[in-house]
Order: C-alpha cells, then sequence, then structure tokens
C-alpha cells in the first residue's frame, strides 16, 4: 500500500446544490463514482425510459418514489417503490411508471459512466489504497433479474438491509426519523476498500479522521463534512468515520461497497440475499 494513499481526501458530490450530467428528455440525472463502482441518481418523469446496452456486468437499481419495469433480455420485473432490482449483464431498461426517484448502481466497469462523473477528476491518479476489483462467483441459477421489496427484509433489531451480487454491495438502511444521539455514534475504519454513503433525505454530517504517519508534514485535519440530499460521500481506506442526521422527520442514508463485503458476506443472515450468490471459495 503506498504510503500516501490514507491522504487522499473523501470525495464528495454534492447534488443538491449542482446541476445533473444528464439533462434529457424525462430525465434528470447525476453521476458520481468511486474507485470501482459509479452510482447514478435519476429524478424521472413518468414514460422516461432508462437504457443501458452492453453492460459487462450486474448493476443495481433501488427505486426510491418511483414505480418501473425493470428489462434485461425476454425478462421483466414491476417494481414498486422502495424496492431493489440486480440487473443482469447485457442489455436493460427501466420503464418509469410513476413518476419519482431512482437510484442506479454499476461498477468500475462501466467506462462510459465514470468518464461522465461529476467527481472523475478526484480519480485521475490511481488509487493504490483500494483492493481491485475482482468480480465474486456468478449465481448457480444463472444471470436473472433478481427484485427485492425492501419490506420485506426489514428487521426489529436491525437498520441494516445488506444485499450484494458478483460485484456490489448494498446497505439499504431504514430511514431515521429523529436527529442521531451525538453520544451514540459508530467510528470505524476500512482497510483496503472505500465507503461510498448516498444520502437519500435529509441533512448529514460524515465525521472523518485521517491516521498519521511518521511525517507529521503529511497530516490531515479532521473532516466534518456537511450535506444534504441527494448527495454522494465516497470515503477513503484508513480513514475513521463515523455518520450523523442533523435533522427529525426522515432521513435515509446508504452505504455501497464494491467488491462485496467478505465480513459482512461471511456471517450468516447478514445479507438478505445470501443465498442467490455463492461465496469466494478461498
Amino acid at each position: 500500500m503506498s504510503t500516501a494513499a490514507p491522504f487522499r481526501p473523501a470525495s464528495v458530490a454534492r447534488w443538491h446544490d449542482q446541476p445533473p450530467q444528464v439533462h434529457a428528455a424525462g430525465e434528470r440525472t447525476w453521476v458520481a463514482r468511486g474507485a470501482n463502482f459509479v452510482v447514478t441518481v435519476t429524478d424521472a418523469d413518468a414514460g422516461a425510459r432508462l437504457v443501458r446496452r452492453g453492460q459487462p456486468d450486474e448493476s443495481m437499481v433501488l427505486l426510491v418514489d418511483a414505480t418501473a419495469t425493470v428489462r434485461a433480455g425476454a425478462q421483466a420485473v414491476r417494481a414498486e417503490a422502495e424496492s431493489l432490482t440486480i440487473v443482469p449483464p447485457g442489455d436493460s431498461e427501466v420503464v418509469v411508471e410513476r413518476a419519482g426517484r431512482i437510484v442506479r448502481l454499476f461498477s468500475s466497469a462501466a467506462q462510459d459512466l465514470l468518464a461522465a462523473a461529476g467527481n472523475a477528476a478526484d480519480y485521475d491518479r490511481a488509487t493504490p489504497d483500494v483492493a481491485p476489483l475482482v468480480p465474486w462467483p456468478a449465481p448457480a441459477d444463472g444471470w436473472r433479474l433478481r427484485h427485492y421489496p425492501l419490506a420485506r427484509f426489514t428487521q426489529a433489531d436491525s437498520n441494516m438491509r445488506i444485499f450484494r451480487s458478483t460485484n456490489l454491495m448494498l446497505n439499504v438502511m431504514t430511514p431515521r426519523m429523529v436527529a442521531r444521539d451525538v453520544r451514540k455514534l459508530s467510528p470505524h475504519s476500512h482497510g483496503d476498500f472505500e465507503q461510498g454513503s448516498l444520502a437519500l433525505q435529509g441533512r448529514w454530517v460524515h465525521h472523518m479522521r485521517y491516521p498519521w504517519v511518521p511525517d507529521m508534514t503529511a497530516w490531515r485535519d479532521d473532516e466534518h463534512v456537511e450535506v444534504g440530499s441527494p448527495s454522494l460521500t465516497v470515503i477513503p481506506p484508513t480513514v475513521v468515520h463515523t455518520s450523523r442526521n442533523l435533522n427529525d422527520g426522515g432521513a435515509w442514508l446508504l452505504d455501497i461497497f464494491a467488491p462485496p463485503r467478505m465480513d459482512f458476506s461471511s456471517k450468516p443472515g447478514k445479507v438478505a440475499n445470501e443465498h442467490d450468490y455463492p461465496l469466494p471459495s478461498a
């Protein structure tokens, strides 16, 4: 690992204050990236068609408050609001029925989206601190649409709803209805992968503390990044971080990882769709 890697700052896309990268008939789409993933957030009108051609690997479609039909090849599923659909490689489209917001996640194999990302300049340099994207085993029953209404996976004792594919992991946390107690935060860090924190509702502060190294001139001050919604904050490896919502009445945050996290995946019952995807053999 490069000694400079921990001092790469977080990449912050404040979409709530920025025009979309894509403004076409029926859609307004923001795009941002991490080292191994791309996130798009679209405000779509009824009748809009979000088309993807020749996607080399799986992707994810999260309907926030829209409804749509998701198609891939000869398959189709009708998806309601607050649902997640994992889309197989190849051609696909999302046909919007009720207007609303749609989140789509791709791996860094989507080269065209990497180039379109509003924060692309943050990744002009290599990121040796991030483990490479190595696909996990394909599902035993083959490539197909996999649909998950989120309400079916809500647990009384947890605010986490974790899903994985061969290349991505998404934690669709339940919304927080009151401001987070500052005495009950959860600072932690990740050794070799980024965390993409996607704010869909509310105002958030991402607190980040950078590790010290022998060279004091390379130290970074703590950061307390305040963002609204929608926004994406990509937190580098080794940085101690925790997030808190400032508002009552609904604050919604999702966490994105690529490739999937083994620490979550190795705990039985931790990943909601664990039976759909085998673990790596090693």
